[in-house]
Order: structure tokens, then C-alpha cells, then sequence
């Protein structure tokens, strides 16, 4: 199992901060287990931390006023979520839940105010992870505004193979097990609809479909769907 700092040390945005300010951080990290399906927190309630995704996933979520949910972006080891409420006495934005057996640490606001206040590199280090958030919230809503379902979905697998996917003999696998309705709510429409565009994809053979693995065969092909 693999400690805080070789953790810490292993994330993007901190490899260019020293090991005494690693240590820092991982000094007021608190490791938690969880249990595919728990919530660690829900939209609107106080944000209290910072988590970071050690082991397993955790998919974050806005549920609409009709009870909607609308899947923002998967975390996966090394991620960080939750940051927006650092610096900041607000609610959570959205919604976090465990997509299978995960290990969170979790670094309370204040605690981690203090740390980067007396470490101010790790500051600039926190606000590339904000920045990058930030741009992908704008390519979700331009994806949203200007791209129909198929074009919508072409995009999401795109995305899901170049950040949890893995290559094969027959072409880029997915390496995240998702539900039809998951993929839906990712992409902004039904369950229904996304199954019938996975159904079209297959049929023009730009992917594969193993009950719930969804193999990439013409990524090149596919693409062309966005545009």
C-alpha cells in the first residue's frame, strides 16, 4: 500500500515541491476506506475538505431540479476534487460517490489554508489543479451548446480513453467500468438515447462492447462524429 508521501509525490502538479513541503501536507492528511456506493459528500452541504483519490474512483455529480444527475468528471488516483471550497466558507458544488472500493485522503480546510500560507509554492501548485477544472467546465458546456448526442458522446469516449483507458491489440479499452445510464448522465442526455448511439457506433465498427467495457477500434473515425 502505498504511503502519503510517495503518494504526494507522484501527483502532477506537486513535482516541483520539495519533500520537506510533501511532508508538510501529508503530515495533516486523514486516510478514510470506502465502500463502492458511499457518498463522501452531498451538493450543498458545508464544504468542510479537500479529498484526494489514493486508491479506486469516485465520480462527482449535480443533480438538476427534477432529479437529474449529471456526471462532472471521474476521479481516479492521484486527483484531486473538492478544492473549490478551499480559501472559500461555501457549500459543496456537487456531489461525490464512490464507484468502487476506494481509499480518500481527506485534509481539512483550514489545516491545508495554514500549510499554504507557510508554503506558498504549494499555493501555485493547488491553482493549476483550479485552473485545469476550470477548463474542463468550459469544454463541457461548449460540448453541450455546439455538439449534437452523437457528436456529445463520440467526445466523452474520446475523453474517458485518453484519461482511464489503455491500449490493445484491437484498439483503446476503457478501463472504467460505467453503467449505460453513468455514460447518460456524462453526456447529458438518456439512458435510452446513449445506448441507441453506442448501438450506431458498433454497427460502423469504431468500438466494441463487452457488457459494460466499451473498446475504441477507430478512434480516428470516431472523432469525426465531433466536428
Amino acid at each position: 500500500m502505498i504511503d502519503k508521501l510517495s503518494f504526494l509525490k507522484k501527483i502532477p502538479y506537486f513535482t516541483d515541491i520539495s519533500d520537506a513541503e510533501l511532508k508538510a501536507i501529508a503530515d495533516i492528511m486523514i486516510e478514510r476506506t470506502f465502500q463502492r456506493g458511499s457518498l463522501l459528500f452531498m451538493e450543498g452541504e458545508f464544504g468542510e475538505a479537500v479529498h484526494f483519490v489514493m486508491e479506486g474512483k469516485v465520480k462527482i455529480y449535480k443533480t438538476s431540479e427534477d432529479g437529474r444527475e449529471h456526471i462532472l468528471y471521474i476521479a481516479v488516483p492521484g486527483d484531486i476534487f473538492a478544492e473549490v471550497i478551499l480559501f472559500n466558507e461555501v457549500n459543496y458544488p456537487a456531489t461525490a460517490e464512490v464507484l468502487e472500493q476506494a481509499r480518500i485522503a481527506v485534509i481539512r480546510n483550514e489545516d491545508l489554508e495554514q500549510v499554504l500560507k507557510d508554503h506558498p509554492p504549494m499555493a501555485v501548485a493547488i491553482i493549476k489543479v483550479l485552473n485545469k477544472r476550470l477548463m474542463d467546465a468550459q469544454q463541457q458546456v461548449k460540448s453541450l451548446a455546439l455538439h449534437n448526442t452523437h457528436g456529445r458522446t463520440a467526445q466523452m469516449l474520446i475523453k474517458l480513453a485518453m484519461e482511464h483507458g489503455s491500449k490493445t491489440e484491437n484498439g483503446m479499452e476503457l478501463d472504467l467500468v460505467i453503467s449505460r445510464q453513468e455514460l447518460a448522465n456524462m453526456v447529458g442526455t438518456t439512458r435510452e438515447t446513449v445506448t441507441r448511439v453506442l448501438m450506431a457506433f458498433k454497427k460502423y465498427q469504431l468500438i466494441e462492447i463487452d457488457r459494460n467495457t466499451i473498446r475504441i477500434t477507430q478512434p480516428d473515425k470516431l472523432k469525426e462524429w465531433i466536428n
